[in-house]
């Protein structure tokens, strides 16, 4: 059983509300002594009460049964989906080839596996990066995480996801977000699926100050999309999966928790387009830093530095002149994981396909390969590069990402990532 998307409302941390029902949504209040249609009241709060009124986020869902209907938690057993990161980590760059879809059927929960991540839920900060591949829809069991808010970035395949609050219905170069504690389900309308998660533990993701740019630009909120109140009245023996504090557990649930009739809030699931990026570069000379193509940030305590930014190499126009027009060589203080959706990326001629994914470090050096390098280095300026066909992105993160042991032993590691940058020559003339 599955449950239609209802359509959207549109605008990025707004006050939404949304009732299945006319009548749903109590009127001058948020709890009254009785509930329309027999519904509860519940309170969903992603942020502390006390939370500054601009940074509060939660909502209100009048529901058919509260979430605290369910059986007592065991442990569940998924080994490749966990928060335990390596403790020594060498500085080497790393690069993987895609993921192998499963053989054996596996759902969305079952087709998680942990690459890196660095910080956890206990302390409030850092992310866990995970990769997904799936042949199967969930059935008969939903599933919430309780240590963060997942960034969903599909590769291959849609993903139709039915939360608490409404529908999502996900393609490759769209991205979805759902609320830490938002219980979900997963269907794959095209039979198998493969794509990356970001488990963000930290602040909650926000659209990023655009300063001197001014008051458009990049993504923008109005193309953001938050479900509209979509609901299943279903009893039945099933299970409820929770991840909390980086472990798995399973509880026994006699009805679906996908029960809300209507809420309201600024606490909820919701998609984007990726395509819809208004890409600001520069049209004069040099390359810009990557931050201008943040989509969303997670800031940390220090202003400037971000707990986690998740930026995109989207189609693009490179018109500068004097210049080295792909991305410069580079070593940051932040660390990078990337990923490929779609296309090629510009700074890598072969190596990096979708579905494949890169670690470069704290101070790690990386850059273009050396097929790339004499490309751009010998190319004409006098007119611009169409960059199309393209999606890539990033995780950016303050701190070490730590890959896990799963990852640095797995059989799609790419072991001679190193050799793309063999082939640089020594060029250097000195004067006479």
């Amino acid at each position: 059983m599955t449950i239609a998307s209802t359509g959207y409302q549109s605008g990025f941390g707004n006050e939404f509300a949304t009732e299945a029902f006319a009548g749903t949504l109590p009127v001058g209040q948020n709890s009254p002594q009785k509930v329309a249609h027999g519904l509860y009241a519940e309170q969903l709060s992603g942020t502390a009460f006390t939370a500054p009124r601009r940074e509060n986020r939660r909502s209100w869902l009048y529901r058919i049964r509260p979430a605290a209907i369910h059986g007592a938690f065991q442990a569940y057993a998924q080994p490749r989906f966990h928060n335990v990161f390596e403790d020594v980590v060498a500085p080497d760059q790393m690069r993987w080839s895609p993921l192998p879809l499963p053989e054996a059927p596996a759902d969305f929960v079952d087709g998680l596996f942990t690459m890196a991540g660095n910080g956890g839920p206990a302390a409030q900060g850092g992310v866990g990066i995970h990769l997904y591949a799936a042949n199967r829809d969930m059935q008969g069991r939903f599933f919430y995480d309780a240590d963060g808010e997942l960034l969903l970035v599909p590769q291959q395949g849609r993903l139709h996801i039915e939360t608490e609050l409404g529908v999502l219905d996900v393609e490759p170069q769209e991205i979805a977000v759902i609320p830490r504690g938002v219980r979900f389900r997963v269907a794959l309308p095209d039979g198998a699926a493969r794509g990356y998660v970001c488990e963000n533990f930290g602040a909650l993701m926000r659209l990023p100050d655009l300063g001197p740019i001014g008051s458009n630009g990049l993504a923008n909120p109005r193309d953001f999309l938050t479900p509209n109140a979509a609901f299943e009245d279903v009893e039945g023996e099933f299970e409820l999966i929770a991840k909390f504090q980086g472990r798995l557990w399973r509880a026994p649930i006699g009805h679906s928790p996908l029960d809300v009739v209507g809420w309201h809030g600024n606490y909820a699931p919701y998609k984007y387009d990726l395509r819809r990026f208004n890409t600001i570069g520069s049209i004069s000379f040099d390359h810009p830093d990557p931050s201008i193509f943040t989509v969303l940030t997670s800031p940390s305590d220090t202003p400037g530095t971000a707990n986690m930014d998740f930026v995109i190499f989207g189609p693009r126009i490179l018109a500068m002149q004097h210049t080295f027009r792909p991305p410069w060589f580079h070593r940051n203080v932040a660390s990078e994981f990337m990923g490929l959706v779609h296309g090629a990326y510009d700074a890598k001629a072969e190596g990096f396909v979708p579905g494949g994914c890169s670690l470069h470090n704290c101070m790690s050096g990386h850059g273009p390969d050396a097929a790339t390098f004499e490309k751009a280095s010998n190319a004409d300026l006098s007119k611009p590069d169409v960059i199309a066909d393209t999606m890539a992105f990033m995780f950016e993160t303050r701190a070490v990402i730590r890959p896990t042991r799963q990852a640095l032993e797995a059989p799609h590691r790419q072991r001679d990532y190193q050799a793309c940058w063999a082939g640089l020559q020594k060029h250097f003339q000195p004067p006479r």
